[in-house]
């Protein structure tokens, strides 16, 4: 379960998933973000991720660090 609920609306197909986490102020840079994904924080959809550039679309969930982003459409 996670501690804190984040929803991030996207106007495009789909959001990086370095890029989301840095819009969601869960990663400070894309640096940050990206050393997060290739250490195996993050999860999405429940099963862990390890592509930093993974398209991450309309309907999916992200978990890091005890915060779920969930992304919508614009």
């Amino acid at each position: 379960m996670s501690d804190q609920n984040i929803t991030i609306s996207i106007r495009d197909e789909y959001i990086e998933l370095y890029k989301l986490l840095k819009l969601a102020n869960v990663a400070a840079s894309g640096g940050e973000a990206k050393h997060m994904i290739s250490e195996g924080m993050v999860r999405v959809n429940g099963e862990p991720e390890t592509r930093k550039r993974r398209k991450t679309r309309v309907g999916e969930t992200v978990q890091c660090n005890g915060v779920e982003i969930r992304v919508i459409a614009e």
